[in-house]
């Protein structure tokens, strides 16, 4: 790697891949690493100086002073405080790749995308699996047109309740449960698949899984969504995964075609067996978020455009806001006003 060093700030300890996307940046040796936690929840002592500490990032004490001082920063703090610390980077003038969902409104969404195509910044969202080879494969098979026309996509991310991490059960800070946490994760792959605005969004969801302690927001969820063009996706968005398995998860994508189908299982490379802690599983393969990490440093450098961009993420927010409102309504229809059809 060469050029000059680029400096790299994390924002916020609040979501769990902080302590990750922390120990990928300190890796690159073109990267400078600083690290601020403002909004330290008081109940993790030290909580930011300490993973700082643990990953060797430059310590910060305050949000001011951490983007005064960096070229670009990967937001990690609560869903609902994505759209004011994004929004105070752009102002900056640091290029940014902030957590999934991009924001907890389709409002703030347009802001945050408008905002950095105005100041000319990169803007991107964290989502790894784009990074995965199987999914590069079948977005290849759909872009050669191998599958012929797209007609139908199944997904499923499926995983644990992130019980580490109260706020995403609060949806005062998540805006959601198992839809903002996992639906976006797959309405991001089919976006890249289909680049176009969703529709309409029929949504079915319950507060039954992992109710201890109990939650007030949907622990499972069913969401359909018809996009421009008439395809239909089904995703199955559900904290479904239960405490006694060996891994949190996993994501999947089964793509339909005139022509043909594939299907994707994007964390099966693995080993399994049993030890003294009952189920284990040991994943191997490529690392998608130091991928994911590596194509935003080369973003915020101007060698490439970032994989998962604003434009996916705002229609990525679209779905989920409408697809809440549908489960509200007891699973009506609800029409999509995309705000990507036109030049935002």
């Amino acid at each position: 790697m060469s050029g000059p060093t680029l400096r790299v700030g994390v924002l916020s300890g609040a979501h769990g891949h902080a302590g990750g996307y922390l120990r990928h940046l300190r890796a690159r040796s073109d990267v400078a690493v600083s690290f601020s936690d403002p909004h330290d929840p008081g109940d993790t002592a030290d909580r930011g100086r300490s993973l700082a500490d643990v990953t060797g990032a430059r310590w910060v004490e305050d949000r001011s002073s951490l983007l005064r001082n960096v070229d670009a920063v990967v937001v990690c703090s609560e869903n609902s405080r994505h759209h004011d610390d994004v929004m105070a980077a752009l102002a900056q003038g640091c290029h940014v790749l902030v957590e999934k969902p991009m924001a907890t409104t389709v409002d703030h969404a347009v802001q945050m995308r408008r905002a950095a195509d105005a100041a000319g910044l990169v803007l991107g969202v964290a989502h790894p699996v784009r990074q995965s080879p199987a999914y590069r494969h079948v977005r290849a098979r759909v872009e050669s047109g191998t599958l012929g026309a797209v007609l139908a996509v199944l997904g499923t991310n499926n995983g644990m309740l992130p019980r580490e991490r109260e706020w995403f059960v609060q949806a005062e800070w998540s805006g959601g449960g198992a839809l903002a946490d996992h639906l976006v994760h797959c309405t991001d792959l089919i976006d890249g698949l289909l680049d176009r605005p969703p529709r309409r969004v029929r949504a079915a969801t319950n507060r039954v899984l992992e109710q201890t302690p109990p939650t007030t927001v949907e622990t499972g969820g069913i969401v359909t969504i018809e996009y421009d063009g008439g395809v239909i996706a089904t995703i199955d968005c559900s904290w479904s995964q239960p405490r006694s398995a060996p891994t949190w998860g996993g994501l999947t994508l089964d793509v339909i075609g005139t022509a043909g189908r594939v299907r994707i299982d994007a964390f099966n490379l693995h080993l399994s067996g049993h030890g003294s802690r009952g189920p284990q599983w040991w994943s191997f393969g490529s690392d998608m978020d130091a991928a994911m990490i590596g194509n935003f440093v080369d973003a915020a450098r101007g060698r490439v455009p970032v994989d998962a961009g604003a434009t996916a993420g705002v229609r990525s927010v679209e779905i989920m806001t409408a697809a809440l409102e549908s489960a509200r309504s007891g699973g009506r229809c609800v029409d999509v006003r995309s705000t990507t059809s036109a030049a935002l």
